[in-house]
């Protein structure tokens, strides 16, 4: 299993998404997701969440939260283990990302944007404030086949 952080950068009712349209055999090929990335050697979550965040959108957080753990599984590719965070303070000025184009959108909107089926759940969750929590979504390909939110399926 993979170790890696997923991240919500805030800015009042706007989310900074990433749209990853720029990298060769992508799982996330054309979806909106939070910026973030694999660990690197003896790296903890929140050194990996820092360096993701100023490598991917050229911002330095100084305000973030550990929100909860995404166990994700697809039977495409090897399993993570996702630090999931958000982050409402931040210095400096935004980049061009590698990895696709990065975008301030509204929350609202950003139910309509293509992403994970399980993405919505733990958006969902975040954005009303729940506490730390485990989340596992299985996937089948692109289809999202159970979730499961604090030992409870909920799909």
């Amino acid at each position: 299993m993979i170790n890696s952080t997923l991240c919500y950068i805030t800015r009042g009712n706007e989310v900074l998404m990433l749209h990853r349209i720029k990298k060769k055999n992508d799982i996330n090929q054309g979806k909106w997701i939070g910026i973030g990335g694999k660990f690197e050697k003896d790296e903890s979550p929140d050194e990996c969440l820092l360096r993701e965040a100023r490598e991917e959108t050229g911002l330095k957080l100084t305000s973030w939260r550990c929100r909860g753990i995404v166990t994700f599984l697809n039977s495409c590719c090897e399993g993570e283990y996702m630090y999931l965070f958000t982050a409402d303070g931040f210095e400096g000025e935004l980049s061009d990302c590698p990895e696709g184009e990065l975008q301030w959108v509204s929350r609202d909107f950003l139910d309509s944007l293509p992403k994970w089926e399980g993405d919505q759940i733990f958006l969902n969750l975040l954005w009303q404030d729940a506490p730390f929590f485990l989340l596992t979504l299985r996937y089948q390909a692109d289809t999202l086949t159970e979730a499961v939110l604090n030992g409870k399926k909920i799909r």
